[in-house]
C-alpha cells in the first residue's frame, strides 16, 4: 500500500465521520468543562496547602 493511497482512504474515513458533526452524543460540553474546572481547583487548592512558607 503506498503513501498515496493510504492518504486517500484515511480522508474519505474522515469524510464519512463527519456526517453526525462529529460529537458523541454522551459529552456534555458543560459537564466536561465543570468536571475540568473542579479537577483544576483542587489541584490548585492542593499546591497552595504544600507551597505554605512555614
Amino acid at each position: 500500500m503506498s503513501f498515496h493511497s493510504a492518504a486517500a482512504q484515511l480522508v474519505t474515513l474522515a469524510a464519512e465521520g463527519e456526517e453526525h458533526g462529529g460529537n458523541h452524543e454522551s459529552l456534555s460540553p458543560y459537564l466536561t468543562g465543570g468536571g475540568a474546572f473542579v479537577a483544576l481547583m483542587l489541584l490548585l487548592w492542593i499546591t497552595t496547602r504544600f507551597n505554605r512558607d512555614r
